[in-house]
């Protein structure tokens, strides 16, 4: 994983909690700010991910017009705002937009508290 996520404006530290695990569904997302820090999260599977809520073609939230940023096979995330499809578990660009471009990823872990913190990268 590499740390292009801390290129961002004020980048959340290691063992910051992010949100509570339970806010995100299973085959679905959960959109937070973080002391304004954008992070999207998703569940597939029982695999939880976390990029940086925003479309590496203007930067805009995924979510920026709909919540609804997943496909229906929940395989793909999709930017509300152009298309841009984005690989559910890689965060690699798929079609549209998306192409030849990716999301950056979050490192993050479950703790025994049940809250969602960012790990170390």
């Amino acid at each position: 994983m590499n740390d292009n996520w801390k290129r961002y404006p004020k980048p959340p530290a290691e063992g910051t909690a992010i949100c509570a695990s339970s806010n995100v569904p299973e085959g679905g997302t959960y959109s937070i700010e973080v002391d304004g820090f954008p992070v999207l999260l998703a569940r597939d599977n029982e695999r939880l991910v976390a990029y940086v809520n925003a479309c590496p073609h203007q930067f805009l939230p995924l979510d920026h017009r709909s919540s609804s940023v997943l496909s229906s096979d929940g395989r793909i995330l999709r930017c509300t705002n152009h298309q841009a499809g984005f690989d559910l578990a890689t965060g690699q660009g798929v079609d549209g937009f998306g192409a030849g471009c990716a999301l950056d990823p979050i490192p993050i872990r479950e703790n025994g508290d049940g809250n969602v913190v960012v790990d170390e990268g």
